[in-house]
């Protein structure tokens, strides 16, 4: 759990931005309002187009919000913008570096922005728990797209920010990558760094996050504990494979990935009816699992739910004694 502190390690406070395009006004935020606490590892979910990155982009104050505020560590991203970014370490989705310098001199370059020298021990540190040491005289054109996403996990925490922002960080890079960066990631959330994380890997923010905001159509539509999201909308979920057609019944309640098949069911007898449909209609099962539902279901679900916002929820664990 982490220590809360009177001060969170980022605040949101109604941030709405609106564009204006050749096709009219586009709400990208829609009054986001959450607090993430210090020592915090939190979740930001949402579909392509939710406003996940255009919300992460005004954290970082590459965009200005419309009307809101944000802070980090008590520091306006605004007002007070070289505090608050001294205090964020963020990885971006894109794979920009510079392609003049090794490795080692791309961290120290790094480094120099936040006014840092004489951190060689560090940046060895990074290298090596990135598992970047024998890349450290390679120039960055020479490296794989993988080694490119370590260096910017290490550029971005090569001025050891308290609050650690990933936005997609593991996105279409391999398992050793993601195993390596996430022992690393929490060990620095144990050690009291704040991080938020946005996936479309959603067993990792089952496994990760202790909390989880949702975003849809530039509004939060669910926000609360991880497992708290799950108990509240836990359900029985039917795993099989199959090479048939489904009866429309079934059909109707399933999600179809290949030969997958999952299906929702409310109880023991609801169970009972879709294996007896099944059964009725000559579809051959194989590797049947009955579990609960995880998170994916649950953001499915939510996703696919109205377009009303959530309820107001306490803004961080704080308040939970209020509930």
């Amino acid at each position: 759990m982490p220590t809360i502190s009177a001060t969170p390690a980022i605040r949101f406070d109604r941030v709405s931005k609106v564009y204006q395009g050749a096709r009219g006004t586009v709400r990208a935020l829609d009054g986001v309002s959450f607090d993430i606490e210090q020592g915090e590892f939190f979740g930001l979910l949402g579909p392509n187009g939710a406003g996940k990155t255009t919300l992460i982009s005004v954290l970082a104050g590459l965009a200005r919000a419309t009307a809101g505020q944000v802070t980090v560590m008590g520091h306006d991203v605004r007002a007070d913008y070289a505090a608050a970014r001294r205090a964020l370490g963020i990885v971006p989705q894109e794979l920009v570096f510079d392609p003049f310098f090794s490795v080692r001199e791309t961290l120290r370059l790094q480094s120099g922005y936040f006014g840092i020298t004489h951190n060689d021990a560090w940046i060895d540190e990074l290298l090596a728990a990135l598992g970047l040491t024998d890349k450290a005289g390679a120039n960055m054109r020479q490296l794989s797209g993988g080694m490119k996403r370590r260096v910017l996990v290490a550029q971005a925490l090569v001025h050891r920010p308290p609050v650690i922002v990933l936005d997609e960080p593991t996105a279409g890079v391999d398992v050793e990558l993601r195993q390596t960066l996430w022992q690393f990631i929490s060990r620095l959330n144990r050690e009291g760094h704040t991080v938020l994380l946005t996936t479309h890997y959603l067993e990792e923010a089952e496994a990760l996050c202790g909390r989880i905001a949702m975003l849809k159509q530039g509004r939060v539509v669910a926000l609360d504990k991880t497992s708290a999201l799950l108990a509240g909308r836990a359900s029985t979920m039917l795993r099989f494979k199959t090479d048939d057609a489904l009866p429309a019944a079934v059909a109707a309640v399933a999600r179809v990935t290949g030969r997958i098949v999952q299906a929702k069911a409310r109880d023991a007898a609801e169970v009972e009816t879709l294996l007896a449909t099944l059964r009725g209609s000559g579809v051959t099962v194989e590797d049947l699992e009955i579990g609960r539902a995880d998170l994916e279901d649950v953001f499915l679900e939510i996703m696919q739910g109205g377009d009303s916002p959530a309820p107001a929820l306490p803004a961080g664990p704080a308040a939970e004694g209020a509930r």
